[in-house]
């Protein structure tokens, strides 16, 4: 038997323990704001976080979880008021939408590890997160946006005019 948390409940495992957590997510626990992308850690959909350090979730066999504590999307903020959300909103950052769990994910990590990340470290920390549509502009934004609110000052990033719906 294999236990960790989820998104603060103990579970346990008993199946085979080569399983990627995303389909225990996905399947058995029904959360499914993690999604399937590639199956190589290659595209950042499947992003959650293990002991609050964003891991891909499509190659993380279930035995490496075990007494972890992981959080998926759905266990950010039971009310979605987390900043990083709040921002994706404000910032008008989904078109299609697939990638976007995975992206606020890996920005709400990359912000817990570093409060403050320039320009350069946005893109870097997020690199290895895929937007087909190429949003990558607004999420730029909302990460920007975002730390400034974990901050406790909020401000304004005016659009640029390519990304004016």
């Amino acid at each position: 038997m294999i236990t960790f948390t989820v998104n603060g409940e103990t579970r346990e495992f008993s199946g085979d323990p080569t399983t990627p957590i995303l389909w225990y997510l996905r399947d058995e626990l029904q959360l499914t704001g993690s999604k399937f992308g590639c199956g190589m850690a290659q595209c950042g959909a499947c992003t959650v976080h293990v002991n609050g350090v964003a891991q891909r979730s499509c190659v993380l066999p279930v035995s490496a979880v075990s007494g972890s504590k992981i959080t998926t999307i759905e266990g950010l903020s039971k009310d979605g008021d987390h900043p990083v959300q709040q921002a994706w909103i404000e910032h008008k950052v989904p078109q299609c939408g697939y990638c976007q769990c995975g992206q606020m994910m890996q920005a709400a990590s990359l912000l817990a590890s570093n409060p403050t990340p320039s320009d350069e470290e946005i893109v870097q920390g997020m690199s290895g997160n895929i937007c087909r549509c190429g949003t990558y502009p607004r999420i730029h934004k909302a990460i920007k946006s975002a730390a400034k609110t974990m901050a406790g000052v909020e401000y304004f990033i005016p659009e640029t005019e390519g990304e004016k719906a």
